[in-house]
């Protein structure tokens, strides 16, 4: 066999080991995380470096675990309300909102996000933050890990806690303490939508100094809440033998 032949063919099976184990590196990490608290997240340590190299005074990156149930109902339900009505419900990808914001971009409008909280999850666990067609196809890679191995609890229970909800502020821990002083489990409906309402650009809108609009929006996550139900609505986020036990 031609040399060259030989080494385009080693080159070939050494690509081939090298995606086959990262497939298999990132699946365990996906199914690890199903068990495991994260202890921090990619973006977490993106802000971190970053405010090392701006050589931010003063900087102090705050998060912990709370587990769902340590958290009032009226959290995780505002952050659908607000962010992703579908989530109980979709795979992962919601299409709907996808193709309207295409149409919406086809229209000279700005192109709108359309992530679902499944895919902010897997975007805040294991990637950057940035607009690029490589960030959003590993994006879409993590999400189907996440969602083949992961109940629906656990996604939003993994994002309430890695979700940027001020500068240097992640998770609903350390968010309900910061603007609060309060645990999670006894923030009620109006609180619970204050941190939802940040959501679309935490360093840009502040919960403890909310905005007009924040104060709109936090109104009108409060009204999807209650018309979504309340607390209720995500019962089908409990796998099926938990509702029939409840």
């Amino acid at each position: 066999m031609p040399p060259l032949r030989t080494a385009l063919r080693r080159l070939l099976r050494a690509i081939a080991i090298l995606l086959v184990s990262w497939l298999a590196l990132s699946w365990l990490a996906v199914l690890v995380l199903r068990f495991v608290p994260p202890w921090t997240s990619a973006v977490m340590m993106e802000r971190r470096v970053g405010a090392w190299v701006r050589a931010e005074q003063g900087f102090r990156l705050r998060q912990h675990w709370v587990p769902w149930s340590q958290v009032s109902p009226y959290v995780p339900l505002a952050m659908v309300a607000g962010e992703d009505q579908k989530f109980p419900f979709h795979h992962g990808f919601d299409l709907d909102s996808i193709q309207n914001a295409l149409d919406q971009a086809d229209e000279g409008r700005r192109l709108r996000g359309a992530s679902t909280i499944s895919q902010q999850t897997a975007k805040n666990l294991f990637l950057w933050n940035g607009r690029s067609f490589v960030r959003k196809g590993l994006e879409a890679y993590f999400t189907v890990l996440i969602e083949l191995t992961w109940p629906k609890r656990r996604i939003l229970e993994v994002y309430m806690n890695v979700a940027e909800l001020g500068d240097g502020i992640y998770g609903v821990g350390a968010a309900s303490e910061a603007y609060f002083r309060l645990p999670p489990a006894r923030l009620g409906p109006a609180q619970a939508a204050l941190l939802a309402a940040v959501l679309p650009s935490p360093r840009r809108l502040h919960a403890d100094r909310p905005s007009a609009y924040v104060q709109r929006r936090t109104l009108w996550i409060e009204r999807q809440m209650a018309q979504l139900g309340g607390p209720g609505y995500l019962d089908a986020t409990q796998p099926a033998r938990a509702r029939r036990g409840h």
